[in-house]
């Protein structure tokens, strides 16, 4: 890694002065824990002329219940998710994708909108300066090739965050201020497929906060990924489900991936599978839907059939462990 480029720090103390900082400095960037900025910093992937920190930001911060379930401050830390007691109880998945999250001493500063704007991840722009000049740029950073597929006009990067997929089986929505003022989206709608532009935020916008809608009792939700070393790394494909179970059926189902295209994405077609027990024909076609789906490209050291095969088993397997616990009936093996 080379040495950090020059640039201005700035630590203000509310959340106007951060989008006045954003509007007077054109190349300016945010940074809260700074664990995959900084990284990028020192790769030469990125050369702000300014930092906005926010860990003085009081409209960024906390994590509280509400009447219709809770708020959480987007400068909380992946640690603070991951300890919550009722965070754990009430909302399993998010609590697990937290501490899924690289090693203990990352969480103790990485944020919830740091992982949530996590940059796109792919073997060819992950790379010192040095290595990427020798290799030619590419299209997601002063290239015009994408290494991965060559013939086309899109980049590949994958998005490697654990706690967005977790979050939109919740039905999650962000809140975002802008200048003219504070809107709410869902969180799934925050993302685009395109690895070089994933971010469907503005350059004078920020996200503040989380809102997770109240949980029912009978919901059954969990997070799995598959990673080349069992701690540390970023998923290869990470899987949440939650589901809820009425007799011996499925009454909801939603299933969100991470790790194998350019945005976090919500299964589709799952309604399909309302109405039927959790057994192996119908983990088949759960399984089919997500090969479908999911678009790994050549962006890790690991081969693109793997992670699609092995997302589709995630999602199979931890579909059945959920049902198992919402006490349906499973068949098969």
């Amino acid at each position: 890694m080379q040495l950090l480029p020059r640039f201005e720090l700035h630590r203000p103390e509310s959340l106007a002065g951060v989008l006045a900082l954003l509007a007077a400095k054109p190349t300016a960037r945010v940074v809260a824990g700074g664990t995959d900025l900084i990284t990028n910093l020192r790769h030469g992937l990125a050369a702000p002329s300014a930092l906005i920190e926010l860990a003085r930001v009081p409209e960024l911060s906390g994590i509280r219940a509400e009447s219709q379930g809770f708020r959480l401050g987007v400068g909380v830390t992946l640690e603070s998710i991951a300890d919550n007691a009722e965070l754990r109880r009430a909302y399993p998945a998010l609590a697990a994708a937290a501490l899924s999250v690289a090693a203990p001493s990352h969480r103790a500063a990485a944020t919830l909108g740091g992982n949530l704007c996590l940059d796109t991840r792919c073997v060819f722009y992950n790379q010192s300066e040095a290595w990427r000049q020798g290799n030619a740029y590419c299209l997601k950073y002063r290239g015009d090739i994408c290494h991965v597929a060559p013939t086309g006009k899109r980049c590949h990067a994958a998005f490697s965050g654990d706690v967005a997929p977790a979050l939109m089986v919740y039905g999650a929505e962000i809140e975002i201020a802008a200048p003219s003022g504070l809107r709410r989206i869902a969180l799934a709608d925050l993302y685009v497929e395109d690895g070089a532009a994933h971010l469907a935020l503005a350059r004078t916008e920020v996200l503040t906060a989380v809102y997770l809608p109240a949980i029912d009792a009978r919901l059954r939700s969990g997070y799995r990924k598959a990673r080349a070393r069992g701690a540390i790394d970023f998923p290869l494909a990470g899987v949440a489900v939650a589901l809820r179970v009425e007799g011996n059926a499925l009454s909801s189902l939603a299933v969100a991936l991470t790790g194998t295209n350019p945005r976090p994405f919500l299964l589709e077609g799952t309604e399909t599978l309302l109405g039927r027990p959790v057994d192996d024909a119908l983990l088949t076609e759960l399984s089919k839907l997500v090969q479908k789906q999911v678009s790994p490209m050549r962006t890790t050291v690991t081969a693109s059939n793997y992670r699609r095969q092995v997302a589709a088993v995630l999602a199979a397997r931890l579909t059945r462990e959920l049902g198992a616990q919402a006490g349906t009936g499973i068949a098969g093996k």
